[in-house]
């Protein structure tokens, strides 16, 4: 397969953002040949405001229900995919990659897998909206415009980062945040992934020198997990927060990591 022959990229929100956030990506794969798939997590409404209006559809939702949405949606396209998953969905694209279901991932300020120690105080309040309350384990909890400020636009200015919580946030599923918590003392954790493979695609790693949601202590010491053979790389934006892939500097972000994507470009 030829650096410009078409295929197919799968993209998967993070928690608390839409699906559709992913657009101006789809449309920058597709120029450059890729036929992109966008999908949102299960239960989530085709649009944010249907999303809002009905939340409960989110409830318990985890991460093994999530990749495993994800693997079913792979089963029906002509090839496994490229992969680029943001914060929560960047556990899932590593998960799916492990899983020999892509053929190559990018995880873009991921959550924290089984593994990773590092806890900044900045990340522990942008979580706390969530596990501050046990009850939250089960149900879907929405952030208030300031708490979304803290943990995702604090890169960029208030004004924007008011536009995009205005546009792109929904309400999110609590539980992938106490299965990343309590992933190091869970056997058989939702938020494990083999880190030690030699027979899998590559994999890209991108964090945010200024993201509060995942630290790039954390971003850094999760590509540190990886022992293996396989291409594994890691790239920081030292000037970027949580927002990175749907603020006003996307196509930066976008762009790096097409050409990672073509340089690293794989046979399905």
């Amino acid at each position: 397969m030829s650096a410009t022959a078409p295929r197919t990229v799968l993209f998967i929100p993070g928690l608390w953002i839409h699906s559709s956030s992913w657009g101006p990506w789809a449309n920058l794969y597709e120029q450059a040949g890729f036929t992109p798939v966008v999908e949102g997590w299960p239960g989530q409404s085709a649009t944010p405001a249907a999303t809002r209006q009905n939340p409960a559809t989110l409830n318990d939702v985890g991460l093994d229900r999530v990749a495993d949405h994800y693997a079913q949606l792979i089963e029906q396209l002509p090839e496994a995919p490229l992969v680029i998953g943001h914060s929560f969905g960047g556990v899932v694209a590593q998960k799916l990659l492990a899983r020999g279901l892509a053929s190559q991932a990018v995880a873009v300020d991921p959550g924290p897998v089984k593994g990773v120690t590092k806890l900044p105080f900045a990340q522990i309040r942008s979580a706390l909206p969530v596990v501050k309350s046990k009850k939250n384990r089960a149900r879907t909890v929405a952030l208030t415009r300031s708490q979304f400020r803290f943990g995702f636009g604090n890169a960029i200015s208030r004004t924007e980062s008011d536009e995009l919580f205005a546009k792109w946030t929904i309400p999110g599923p609590g539980r992938p945040l106490f299965e990343a918590t309590e992933a190091n003392k869970t056997p058989q954790s939702p938020a494990e992934v083999d880190t030690k493979l030699a027979d899998r695609g590559p994999l890209l790693i991108i964090g945010g020198g200024k993201d509060h949601t995942v630290p790039e202590a954390v971003t850094r010491q999760e590509f540190e997990l990886y022992d293996t053979s396989a291409v594994t790389d890691y790239k920081v934006f030292a000037d970027r927060g949580h927002s990175l892939v749907f603020d006003s500097g996307w196509n930066q972000i976008a762009t790096y990591t097409l050409d990672w994507t073509l340089t690293h470009h794989v046979a399905a």
